[in-house]
């Protein structure tokens, strides 16, 4: 299986640097969107432009998920 990193980025990005091993391109996106929704109910202050990236193993993005949309 492939191995997916999820980085938070808000300006500097925060590297994953373990990873996770998911089937695939879509179960890694799901897997964003789950991470994504986790860090809304956290409602970290101060990172309007927060999102979390999803890297495969080859170094290509994958999927952006932004945390905040622009209304909020």
């Amino acid at each position: 299986m492939p191995t997916y990193y999820f980085d938070m980025k808000d300006g500097v990005p925060a590297r994953d640097r373990s990873g996770l091993e998911l089937l695939s391109d879509g179960a890694a996106i799901a897997h964003s969107k789950s991470l994504a929704d986790k860090v809304r109910r956290e409602k970290p202050k101060g990172h309007p432009d927060l999102r979390v990236v999803v890297i495969d193993e080859s170094g290509r993005e994958v999927h952006c998920e932004r945390i905040y949309s622009d209304a909020t």
